[in-house]
């Protein structure tokens, strides 16, 4: 079966918004009848409430979370999200006033930073690598809607127990680990208060994911289709969630444009350095919380979603996953794969995504995905 056209699946991704009541509750003032981003006031982005507690830990990772720092050097409070100018993305010109990082030597490159201490919290399952002692396999998508993906219908906790009883088909030696993808930051087709064309959901819905992620010693992923704004801004925002040892992130560049196209209308790109500027932030955060290591997912459906991916550098405590997303009968998702592994940079760790109404009848067989090569250390339903 044929993916929908672009267009039409933003437009019921909206639709699914506005029946909910998400967005009337995001912020502010009405725009394109009700429909407005919960992003910033005159460049300020507004205040998320505090994530769910972290779940219990060891004796020693509790004393370690306790004793870490904050990730920005000692707020006492991690409820707002940083400042944003909301640039656009590193193929456009950037409006960020931010000075730019230096360029890292090329040895600095040739291996991550390491941390300033030890003693670091752990993942839901334990320990504080994900590969190779783990395999993720999840499920996508947001509140309301089978068209948001698997995670959206249904009673969570149900989905919970189905993604377990998925992924122990997927263990081929390994623990599985099972993965909630929330789609946080949801592209739309019309430019919203503050012209970016994407609009974040509320923090009550990250709160209720995240505490079903939990019941089911799971991680959560916060999925981000920046639209116009910059992939680091978004996911600078989400920094209070992203400071739980349980939540990564999920990046979406197919719906990451520049400036004078829509979301929808056309395919969305980015650049290796773009999400590298993601990955060493990331790695600061898990640095100065002594947080496990962090899954960082890159979805990409076809070339030239993602360009020049050798500007993705290894950073301390993140583990970047390319989730290869190509759709339709089980030959042509073969051949996606083929196409987009070959030359995959060592950074990235190999993933895979199944859709449930979108790919050829029947679906691939966890046999069948086992099969690929390379092996996918991340399998993904939607």
């Amino acid at each position: 079966m044929r993916r929908p056209p672009l267009d039409r699946r933003v437009l019921t991704r909206v639709g699914v918004l506005l029946l909910r009541g998400l967005v009337p509750r995001l912020i502010g003032l009405a725009a394109l009848a009700g429909l407005v981003l919960a992003v910033t006031t005159h460049g300020r982005v507004l205040p998320v409430a505090d994530p769910v507690p972290a779940p219990p830990l060891g004796q020693q990772a509790l004393a370690a979370a306790a004793a870490a720092p904050a990730a920005d050097g000692g707020r006492a409070t991690p409820a707002a999200g940083p400042s944003t100018s909301a640039p656009a993305p590193s193929s456009r010109p950037s409006t960020s006033t931010a000075a730019p990082r230096p360029t890292p030597s090329p040895a600095a490159q040739e291996r991550p930073r390491q941390p300033a201490s030890a003693g670091r919290a752990e993942l839901p399952r334990g320990g504080t690598s994900v590969f190779p002692r783990y395999r993720l396999v999840g499920f996508s998508g947001g509140p309301g809607s089978a068209a948001f993906g698997r995670l959206g219908i249904g009673d969570l906790d149900a989905r919970g127990r189905e993604i377990e009883q998925l992924a122990g088909e997927y263990a081929a030696g390994r623990e599985p680990l099972p993965v909630f993808e929330l789609i946080t930051v949801v592209a739309l087709p019309r430019p919203g208060a503050d012209g970016l064309y994407r609009a974040r959901i509320e923090p009550d819905v990250i709160r209720d994911y995240l505490a079903a992620a939990r019941r089911h010693r799971a991680l959560l992923l916060l999925n981000v289709q920046p639209g116009r704004a910059d992939f680091l801004d978004e996911v600078k925002a989400l920094e209070p969630w992203l400071r739980q040892p349980d939540v990564g992130l999920a990046l979406d560049p197919e719906w990451a444009v520049g400036e004078g196209q829509v979301p929808g209308r056309v395919f969305g790109r980015t650049t290796g350095a773009e999400l590298d500027r993601v990955a060493r932030w990331v790695s600061d955060l898990v640095i100065a919380n002594r947080l496990p290591d962090k899954v960082v997912v890159v979805h990409q459906l076809s070339p030239q979603v993602l360009r020049e991916q050798q500007g993705l550098q290894p950073h301390y405590g993140v583990t970047m996953v390319k989730s290869v997303d190509g759709i339709g009968s089980r030959e042509a998702k073969t051949s996606t794969w083929q196409r987009l592994v070959h030359g995959m940079p060592p950074v990235l760790h190999p993933g895979f995504k199944l859709f449930y109404d979108e790919d050829a009848k029947p679906l691939m067989t966890p046999a069948e995905v086992l099969a690929l090569d390379p092996q996918p250390e991340y399998v993904l339903y939607e």
